[in-house]
């Protein structure tokens, strides 16, 4: 069984930077359609960032030129670097992955087939 495994998450000032990590069991980070997305409490799932089998990426508006997504292959990882973290930027992360190496929107969370238990990140101001 897939299992995705964050670990990261924490709580920092504004203007701060974290480094979120996911590691799946059994899949490979190279051959599947990767990403990442969140959930601030009371409001709906929101797309973060995806990188495909190729290593395109995308991301959503607010978090572009702040969020850089990743793949470390030879560790098997996935990697979500946050600079310039905002207060708005405070949620549940939660890492995802797809049966194929294509990815769709990087608002198509329902494309997903495997997610993670999500790691907290909390900025304060």
């Amino acid at each position: 069984q897939v299992q995705l495994v964050e670990s990261g998450g924490g709580s920092v000032q504004a203007g701060d930077s974290l480094k979120l990590s996911c590691a799946p069991s059994i899949l490979s980070v190279s051959n599947h359609c990767m990403g990442w997305f969140r959930q601030a409490t009371g409001k709906m799932r929101e797309g973060v960032a995806h990188l495909d089998g190729d290593g395109r990426s995308s991301y959503e508006e607010s978090v572009k030129g702040r969020f850089t997504i990743s793949k470390d292959s030879a560790e098997n990882t996935l990697i979500l670097q946050m600079n310039s973290l905002q207060p708005e930027d405070t949620a549940m992360y939660y890492c995802a992955a797809r049966v194929i190496p294509l990815c769709l929107a990087v608002t198509d969370i329902p494309s997903y087939t495997f997610l993670g238990r999500g790691t907290q990140v909390t900025v304060s101001s």
